[in-house]
């Protein structure tokens, strides 16, 4: 274990930009036994071979952890998820470019060490297909989860460019080999082009809850939350988010964006509620390209965000469970 602070201990703080690169300046794990007691594991998961369009996803994890800002606490929560959590970096798994295979193995395995400790596994994609080994890992040991998906698109395809492992197809590939239960799975946000009738079809088949931008537009985000939370209901919950889920002015650095979509502010707020209302047991960020080096990235830095919103709400729901 390596702690990134220890030489600024003397001091007040850490500038972001020195020392070992983790994130929040969180200690630096890499063996199953450095798990013991920790509370969450942050996983890279950097890689991009089965993007459908611009690939540059496998440099994300990296950017995430340089787009960090010291421990402190939330100013709206008032919770330092760094102070009531025990929270390590874990690293990135050892993925093999140009062999999703396994990529994805190295991946599953990561996140079943974390699962297996009995910390809460978020990982830092890599494009959408890494949630597939992510829930697998935990499915495994847990059965079956709910999923409260943030997305432009459903990824529920059978096949994108007439290839089933995409990162267009992860969630059909979850509910049809029975690890999410459609009727457990909410998704919010979609607007676009894709996917089509066939998918929405099989989406209602199979009891997937569906909100688009409209209905978080005209009934609002806080509504929206709700209506997914009690879709869900009670049980293990993952949580994902593709960073296209907001509209390109607040991520431009994303694979396939669309216009129309959610503001920073929304997102943030949404991911805290649900990381403090459900029981997360598994979260992840993908789809981030970065450009620009630590908080100079737009992206990156709305990721790291979204990371943190999750780990203060997962504190908070931490905070209710114990006993006065």
């Amino acid at each position: 274990m390596i702690d990134p602070q220890k030489r600024w201990r003397p001091l007040p703080d850490k500038p972001d930009y020195a020392g070992f690169l983790s994130f929040g300046g969180a200690p630096l794990a890499q063996e199953p036994e450095h798990l013991q007691g920790v509370d969450v594991a942050i996983i890279g998961a950097p890689t991009d071979d089965l993007v459908s369009d611009r690939p540059g996803t496998r440099f994300a994890p990296r950017a995430i952890r340089a787009a960090s800002c010291p421990p402190g606490p939330h100013l709206e929560a008032g919770v330092d998820a760094f102070a009531d959590l025990a929270i390590v970096d874990y690293g990135d798994a050892a993925v093999v470019p140009a062999d999703p295979l396994r990529t994805h193995a190295a991946i599953e395995q990561l996140v079943g060490e974390a699962v297996d400790a009995g910390a809460l596994p978020v990982i830092l994609g890599g494009d959408h297909s890494i949630t597939e080994p992510c829930i697998a890992a935990i499915a495994a040991r847990r059965g079956p989860v709910g999923l409260i998906h943030f997305d432009t698109h459903t990824d529920t395809g059978r096949e994108v460019f007439g290839v089933e492992h995409s990162h267009g197809t992860p969630m059909f590939r979850l509910v049809d080999g029975g690890r999410v239960p459609g009727s457990r799975y909410a998704q919010i946000g979609l607007r676009g082009y894709w996917p089509g009738p066939t998918e929405f079809a099989w989406q209602r088949e199979q009891g997937i809850a569906s909100f688009f931008m409209h209905d978080v537009r005209d009934r609002g985000i806080r509504e929206i939350v709700v209506a997914a939370l009690e879709h869900v209901g009670a049980g293990p919950v993952y949580l994902t988010v593709d960073v296209d889920v907001l509209d390109p002015a607040f991520a431009p650095g994303t694979g396939t964006p669309e216009p129309g979509g959610m503001t920073s502010l929304d997102l943030l707020w949404a991911v805290r509620e649900i990381a403090a209302r459900a029981e997360i047991v598994g979260a992840d960020v993908v789809e981030v390209l970065p450009s620009g080096i630590g908080s100079a990235d737009i992206t990156a830095l709305v990721a790291e965000r979204v990371v943190r919103e999750i780990l203060t709400g997962f504190a908070i729901s931490r905070r209710s469970d114990r006993p006065d």
